[in-house]
């Protein structure tokens, strides 16, 4: 028993029962507690005083990952940002969780096929962050390094790899904060870790290569277009969101049409997209991160908009019902009166609509008007997420007219006809 260490495959002898599976670390505050990953991938405990033996069948292996990158003169270059999130993780059999892969080369060691059509030239690691653990700071980080990349002529293309979770909060800055790129920024994901056989990151990143390496000149994020392993979408970066929480085809595009299908081996265009060009790429990184995202619901009292002024928020997104409605003043907490009152105090306040798809439009009822004229900014077929990061961008501008901007096509936020 004491031979056994965390990450070992063993046996667990009980009286009458033997159980399979990889040896955990425990918790310091579980003592006398043994736990087994078995290979269903649930994870059992056993008290010690129930246990007749541990028997080790395989040692855990604790060499370390070694690759060398063949360049071949006849494929194109790329460069990578790795900033973490599934797609640079693998089980840990100690834990029973995953760990990041911090080297390149334990990376690339899981992914061949990415190598197939380009040369990795250049790989930058800026942190290794779930998306949920990142800020505006994170998101102008990746700008700078992607900026150095775009001028670079020996690199063709940028692939970054990400979190799903909140990746397209950081594809809509990337999209506002690099302007209009002159090569394809390409950001991708997995939803499933590598040593999982489902896994959708070989797929992805597949993708991903022959994207980087097109004519595409935007903001992108390339995964999975279905539940198969057949093909991917490259999706505009501000129109795109995660709408599953496990399928492999969990982006979609929203109001709008993914910019292209990419197999394997080709790409075929599905819409209008910019063409790649020799321009110089400047960042614009200014950001004013004391915004918010409200969402409305029924009942909801006007007078949390008080903690975002006395807090001193800048702007705030609403989230509001179908075409862009909260409670006016016909009902017993009513938002006109309290919206007036915060937009004179500063607070910018822009409407979004809880829907997925569809436009807010605040002149169908006669209430959208009533919230219209308090001065709330309404944003189109604008994503919440989208907007949120906009508003952040545009409230870093100290001179710009706020309405003017948000209302203006940056980096094809808004759309003049919806798709279905």
């Amino acid at each position: 028993m004491n031979t056994a260490r965390p990450g070992d495959y063993v046996e667990i002898h009980l009286m009458k029962t033997i159980y399979e599976g990889i040896l955990l670390e425990v918790p310091k505050s579980e003592k006398g507690v043994v736990l087994l990953k078995l290979d269903s991938g649930y994870n059992i405990g056993f008290n010690k005083k129930n246990i007749v033996e541990i028997r080790v069948l395989e040692k855990v292996r604790e060499k370390k990952e070694e690759l060398k990158l063949e360049k071949d003169s006849k494929k194109p270059n790329i460069a990578m940002i790795i900033t973490g999130g599934t797609i640079a993780a693998r089980l840990n059999p100690t834990k029973g969780g995953v760990d990041w892969l911090t080297e390149p080369e334990s990376l690339f060691k899981f992914y061949p096929g990415l190598f197939e059509k380009v040369n990795v030239l250049k790989v930058e690691v800026p942190f290794m962050k779930a998306s949920e653990d990142m800020d505006f700071k994170d998101w102008q980080k990746i700008a700078r390094i992607a900026e150095k990349l775009l001028n670079n002529q020996n690199i063709k293309g940028i692939i970054i790899t990400h979190g799903t979770d909140f990746l397209h909060y950081t594809s809509a800055a990337l999209s506002f904060f690099l302007g209009k790129v002159n090569k394809p920024v390409v950001l991708t994901y997995s939803q499933r870790s590598v040593d999982r056989a489902s896994s959708d990151a070989n797929l992805n990143l597949q993708c991903a290569a022959l994207a980087a390496i097109s004519d595409i000149a935007e903001v992108m994020i390339v995964g999975h277009a279905s539940s198969n392993d057949d093909f991917c979408y490259a999706m505009p970066g501000t129109k795109v969101r995660k709408l599953h929480t496990s399928k492999r085809d969990a982006f979609k595009v929203i109001n709008a049409k993914p910019f292209a299908k990419i197999s394997q081996e080709t790409i075929e265009r599905i819409s209008d997209y910019n063409i790649r060009n020799k321009n110089k790429v400047k960042t614009d990184l200014k950001f004013e991160d004391k915004v918010a995202l409200v969402k409305f619901y029924p009942g909801q009292n006007p007078d949390i908009l008080d903690f975002y002024v006395k807090k001193k928020y800048k702007g705030i997104v609403l989230e509001m019902s179908g075409l862009g409605h909260v409670a006016t003043k016909r009902a017993r907490l009513g938002w006109t009166k309290k919206l007036k009152e915060v937009q004179n105090k500063g607070l910018i306040i822009c409407g979004v609509s809880q829907c997925i798809y569809g436009r807010a439009d605040p002149l169908v009822y006669s209430n959208g008007r009533e919230i219209l004229e308090t001065g709330v900014i309404y944003l189109e077929d604008m994503l919440a997420e989208t907007a949120l990061v906009k508003l952040g961008w545009v409230l870093g501008h100290k001179g710009w007219n706020v309405k003017e901007k948000m209302l203006e096509n940056i980096a094809g936020e808004i759309n003049d006809r919806l798709e279905k």
